[in-house]
């Protein structure tokens, strides 16, 4: 019998920095990522090790990278490529008056925790839902597991690409749940038709898509 269970990350002490060091990451590379990337780095070693060894990986490479160089590689990937968007609604939602819903619900989630966006931010992109979390961890590890097969689709088209954001997206996963019923098929859904509404000359999804092991769940 295939169950089908929604499961809620419970969090550690561990996971506000887990999710602080990873949106530091996430954000684009401008002229302060130099120093996030240090912040970040020492964040990570106080970390368990299957959620520190992606984002270790990452570090690696942003180091010897050229700031120019990855700042264009950020640019290539998420914004020119509907299939690695950062914006969480948008695999939920797609291009639709549904999306503006959960946008609603995500700025007044955040009011609610005394929490107020800037005015250049979306309440969607996963560096500002990952810096929510590290303020409020029960909050934000619902919206992320409610936002869990959007996260696992970015993942796998992230890993996909060879993009080495992939490896930040792997250890976004080791602090989560692993994928398990309705969540799984969310995922195959997703990857075979897209989110609801998609564009005309948007990137197309793969499909068919046979999901790997999952990323295991960080330690609790």
């Amino acid at each position: 019998m295939n169950r089908k269970t929604k499961r809620t990350a419970r969090t550690a002490p561990w996971h506000p920095h887990a999710w602080q060091a990873q949106s530091l990451l996430l954000a684009y590379p401008d002229e302060q990522f130099e120093q996030r990337l240090a912040l970040a780095g020492r964040v990570t070693a106080t970390l368990p090790e299957p959620v520190a060894r992606p984002l270790l990986r990452f570090t690696a490479h942003a180091e010897k990278t050229a700031p120019a160089d990855l700042a264009a590689a950020y640019v290539a990937t998420f914004d020119h490529r509907k299939r690695c968007c950062l914006y969480l609604t948008y695999y939920a939602h797609g291009d639709t008056r549904k999306r503006g819903v959960g946008l609603l619900r995500l700025k007044q989630t955040y009011a609610a925790a005394g929490w107020r966006l800037g005015d250049d931010e979306l309440p969607d992109h996963l560096a500002v839902v990952l810096e929510f979390a590290a303020t409020d961890p029960d909050t934000g590890a619902r919206l992320l597991t409610e936002h869990r097969a959007g996260l696992e689709l970015l993942r796998l088209a992230l890993t996909g690409d060879a993009s080495p954001w992939a490896h930040v997206l792997d250890s976004v996963s080791a602090t989560l749940p692993a994928l398990a019923g309705d969540d799984r098929e969310a995922v195959m859904r997703l990857a075979a038709e897209g989110p609801p509404e998609e564009q005309v000359g948007l990137d197309p999804y793969a499909a068919p898509v046979f999901l790997p092991d999952p990323v295991v769940g960080g330690p609790r």
